[in-house]
């Protein structure tokens, strides 16, 4: 027996115990409620097809329940007879589905199917949800990407790069030139060794004043990385040999504490 209850259908099993023109008893794996109305089908043996009809819940107590039909047509009803005492030694345990509240003329199978097109739609529901996250996860991540790219575009690539350094000037001098400095972030990745010192670079400064090269010449990777990624970004007045700008390599010297 299947039991519709808020749209949701609910199968019982069960076996039928007695069938007459008046009703059908049987024993039900599942609770009902006396005095509600049902659409039973039950499939009676040698006869052609199942019969289908209404029927109100008259009894249930202890998984036996007593259903009354309502409405049986008397073609129905001659079914029944015709079984007559074949219908009651040899009624094989039947399926009989029982929807609450439904209403005269009501197919069984159409109510079923009807739930099947509805967990298709729910479905589709939950594969368009998990579409829409791939796809705003994969724009998102182009965005960060993207991002990137212009943060990085805006580091000095200067031709200069390629040029020799035409003087090498001290520390002191070129650190009264900077007008633009970017102090490193100590990495997390050298906290675990609580790594510190002071890292010395090789910078080469363009005739704009961009840092157009630089080289750690000591300390842990790890630092000195982080050292090099800072002083990409600092910038310096142009340092000038005979009123000229020019190309220069100077050294920096940056310090990290944990």
């Amino acid at each position: 027996m299947t039991v519709l209850r808020s749209g949701v259908p609910d199968t019982v099993p069960g076996r039928s115990l007695d069938v007459s023109a008046g009703g059908v008893a049987a024993v039900l794996a599942g609770e009902v409620s006396p005095g509600e109305n049902v659409a039973v089908e039950l499939r009676l043996p040698g006869a052609a097809g199942p019969l289908r009809t209404r029927a109100r819940v008259r009894h249930y107590d202890k998984l036996k329940a007593g259903l009354e039909f309502v409405g049986l047509s008397a073609e129905q009803q001659s079914a029944i007879r015709g079984c007559g005492e074949k219908a009651k030694s040899e009624l094989r345990p039947a399926p009989t589905e029982a929807i609450v509240g439904a209403p005269s003329g009501v197919d069984l199978h159409a109510a079923d199917s009807s739930q099947v097109p509805a967990r298709k739609r729910r479905r589709g529901r939950w594969i368009f949800l998990f579409a829409l996250v791939v796809i705003l996860l994969a724009a998102g991540w182009w965005r960060w990407k993207r991002g990137w790219e212009v943060l990085e575009s805006g580091l000095p690539r200067n031709e200069d790069a390629a040029v020799q350094p035409e003087a090498r000037v001290p520390a002191e001098a070129m650190q009264k030139l900077v007008r633009h400095r970017v102090d490193p972030e100590y990495p997390a990745a050298a906290r675990p060794e609580n790594l510190q010192g002071v890292i010395v670079l090789d910078v080469i400064v363009g005739r704009d004043g961009s840092v157009v090269g630089v080289q750690a010449k000591n300390g842990p990777e790890v630092l000195a990385k982080a050292a090099e990624a800072a002083l990409r970004w600092w910038r310096f007045e142009p340092y000038r040999m005979n009123g000229q700008p020019a190309v220069v390599e100077t050294t920096v010297a940056v310090e990290f504490q944990p």
